[in-house]
């Protein structure tokens, strides 16, 4: 068990000290930002000030899990540590220094009129529009010379659509996920991917078998019980569940190359074939749980992408070539092509809502108190780890906010909120596009919605559920059933010319007037008492 009671020792914690410094440059590192292999880390400098930063600005603009807060404070202070061990000037605020004003311009504001000498200030482009919105405002208005870098973690650069593809408004993940594997060369022989196919995702959707051993899930045991009484007595408003004295997630590089390293050796033979999973026993299962790490940059996708191919070239007897590629897609194609979405189409993007979707989420989504047994294995699991994979994300929480008609404000601020690796150039096109369909098909080819077949079919969820998953209607009918044949009544209108949602289409218009009927109001009893569920 570690402890971070003494982290900052030996950082720069007193601004005063800057009245009769000789420091002529201030570098920002953000929180997502925590990348040691960054080219500004190469040599020391005495002249520079590296500054690092907790403040209310961030803790405040959505109502995090604790476990998120936690582990960015956590990760950040280590990461002070390590620059100021490493013989670079570190000036750390903490967030209940006197000195914080809560907000980082601000703060940069004070700390550039202490410092007689200064001359330039660096900051690295940030990941999320609002923070690079409010530093690029800040930088017009400095006399100080503002150099912006690179953060030299992602493959492409944020404009790579319009370079890549500039006559076109829709983009298709393939084609994207096909030109990154062509340009850095992996999972690639003589110009053809290897094994024949570009995608084998579709040997990749297994149900976990029953009495099926899944292997031990790395955690950590760190004790933050410092950070989480200085987060309560700030009076920060969060969510969730956290043991301060066993806070699991990576908040170093070293720790994030362990759980790389774990994932690959024990998770990776097992990885693709039940990536879309479910289990009420397992909340990790074989996925790598690396998320944390790459978002807050301790560790890069090239790192992670190499050494998964290594393992299944040193170990092709039991890694084959579908449980690799399925991992290889989420890094470089569906990450990358999520960050180039997003900075493509902000700042308008957040405001899409192609079905006009009003309503509030049911108040279990904080609880995970319903009979469901669906959402309140997936929504409990959120609670307690900070953490749900994909396929929790989309086709259990995601559809049913977009079943009910749930509005997308609402929806990004709660998974905004309430998982540990949710920055919002991730967050938002995942969920505003691919879960919500608000963006019209921006991102995906139709709206991922299903009945409860689906969750049966990926999960043992109904197995002991209150509601049948078999029956559409009646008193314990699962309340996926009819809402998603409603979801389809209300919106076929605005769902017929997608040829994907064609086949669907047709078998609700070739029911019965009295069956259609009786599925909306099944549906309409459900939503009438949503908080009841």
């Amino acid at each position: 068990m570690t402890s971070l009671s003494s982290e900052l020792d030996g950082c720069l914690l007193d601004p005063s000290v800057l009245t009769s410094s000789s420091f002529e440059r201030i570098a920002l590192v953000l929180g997502d930002q925590l990348n040691a292999s960054h080219s500004w880390y190469r040599e020391v400098d005495p002249q520079r000030l590296f500054v690092i930063m907790e403040v209310r600005q961030e803790t405040d603009y959505a109502t995090h899990h604790i476990q998120k807060v936690v582990g960015f404070f956590a990760a950040m202070r280590k990461f002070a540590a390590a620059l100021t061990k490493a013989g670079h000037e570190v000036l750390y605020l903490t967030l209940d220094a006197s000195v914080n004003q809560q907000n980082v311009c601000n703060n940069l504001t004070h700390l550039t009129s202490l410092a007689p000498k200064l001359t330039h200030i660096d900051l690295q482009q940030p990941d999320e529009y609002r923070v690079d919105a409010y530093l690029q405002a800040w930088a017009e208005h400095q006399s100080l010379t503002v150099t912006w870098h690179d953060t030299e973690h992602f493959l492409c650069e944020r404009n790579v659509l319009s370079e890549w593809f500039p006559a076109k408004h829709n983009f298709l993940m393939e084609s994207f996920y096909r030109r990154v594997r062509k340009l850095t060369g992996y999972l690639m022989e003589n110009g053809k991917p290897i094994g024949g196919k570009w995608n084998f995702d579709k040997e990749n959707r297994n149900k976990l078998p029953a009495k099926h051993e899944v292997s031990n899930t790395l955690c950590f045991a760190h004790d933050v019980s410092a950070l989480v009484d200085m987060i309560k007595k700030s009076g920060v408003k969060t969510i969730g569940e956290i043991n301060p004295r066993q806070f699991i997630w990576p908040i170093t590089r070293a720790e994030s190359r362990q759980l790389l390293e774990h994932f690959a050796q024990n998770l990776l033979p097992e990885f693709g074939r039940y990536q879309d999973a479910m289990h009420t026993d397992h909340w990790s299962l074989y996925h790598a749980r690396l998320s944390f790490a790459l978002n807050t940059k301790m560790i890069s996708p090239r790192e992670v992408v190499e050494r998964a191919i290594r393992q299944w070239q040193q170990h092709p007897d039991t890694i084959n070539i579908a449980q690799v590629e399925g991992f290889v897609r989420q890094i470089i194609g569906w990450r990358e092509f999520i960050r180039a979405i997003y900075w493509h189409h902000m700042p308008g993007y957040q405001k899409l809502n192609f079905f006009d979707n009003k309503q509030p989420l049911p108040d279990f989504y904080w609880t995970g108190d319903t009979r469901m047994q669906c959402l309140a294995s997936s929504i409990k699991q959120s609670l307690k780890y900070a953490y749900a994979h994909h396929i929790q994300r989309l086709m259990i929480t995601g559809n049913f906010a977009l079943l009910i008609g749930a509005a997308p404000d609402v929806v990004d601020d709660w998974y905004l909120g309430i998982y540990i690796d949710a920055i919002e150039w991730v967050e938002l096109p995942n969920t505003r596009g691919m879960s919500q369909f608000a963006d019209a098909g921006i991102l995906a080819t139709k709206p991922y919605v299903s009945s409860g077949s689906y969750i049966n079919k990926m999960s043992n969820y109904c197995a002991n559920c209150h509601y049948d998953v078999n029956q559409r209607t009646g008193d314990n009918a699962c309340p996926f059933n009819s809402l998603y044949w409603n979801f389809i009544h209300q919106h076929q209108h605005q769902l017929s010319n997608n040829p994907r949602m064609a086949l669907i289409l047709n078998q609700w218009q070739k029911r019965t007037a009295e069956q259609q009927q009786e599925l909306v109001q099944q549906a309409k009893l459900y939503l009438g008492s949503i908080n009841n569920l």
